[in-house]
């Protein structure tokens, strides 16, 4: 592992810290409404990441067997799947992003050297190393985030995520979110529960034992 993807690895963990403190405090009628993805509630945003966490442990587990695995059986299963893992209550949703983010950081942590350079695809992706799994992972994470309109926007990205060199679709995709104006995003906005002196503001502790 060089000092490069440890700072990856770093910034994932902590891109999910963040995004599990912020789900960990939208209320049920808030997850059910709409978020700034169309078609999608807030629930929708994390079932993706969830679901997205799985694929990629999936070519993960893949590339270290030195057998090919698809990150989803299908574009339709994928869906199906999305809309399952949207329907779980608020408490059972957010486990599910939550132990699905752990065992990914678990599968790429234990993934020998030689094993990043071979090649992985998403659905009808063109071929990519497994190495941008990481780069991708935290795009989606720190993307999605600001998609759930519950307090997290651009202006709260670390600088490096901020100025990292990405290539498409996620340069474009970041730029879109750096594009949408604040009345939008000031006219969505959850019900935050009152903060208890002594405990941090999104009201949890460490995520990774």
């Amino acid at each position: 592992m060089d000092a490069a993807q440890r700072q990856l690895y770093d910034q994932i963990d902590d891109a999910t810290q963040r995004l599990l403190g912020t789900a960990r405090v939208i209320a049920e009628p808030d997850l059910r409404q709409p978020s700034l993805l169309p078609g999608w509630t807030r629930a929708h945003v994390l079932a993706h990441l969830a679901r997205g966490a799985d694929a990629m442990r999936t070519l993960m587990i893949g590339v270290r067997s030195g057998q090919h695995r698809p990150a989803y059986a299908s574009a339709a299963a994928r869906e199906a799947d999305i809309e399952r893992a949207a329907a779980q209550n608020a408490k059972d949703l957010v486990a599910d992003l939550a132990d699905s983010a752990m065992a990914l950081r678990t599968v790429a942590r234990q993934l020998p050297d030689q094993a990043w350079p071979l090649s992985v695809r998403i659905l009808g992706s063109a071929p990519f190393p497994a190495a941008q799994l990481l780069t991708r992972r935290l795009a989606e994470v720190e993307l999605h985030h600001c998609d759930l309109a519950a307090g997290y926007s651009p202006a709260d990205w670390p600088d490096a995520f901020a100025a990292m060199e990405l290539g498409d679709p996620m340069r474009s995709q970041r730029q879109e979110r750096l594009s949408r104006p604040q009345e939008l995003l000031d006219s969505m906005r959850i019900t935050r529960p009152p903060r208890v002196p002594g405990r941090p503001r999104n009201g949890i502790g460490p995520l990774w034992a």
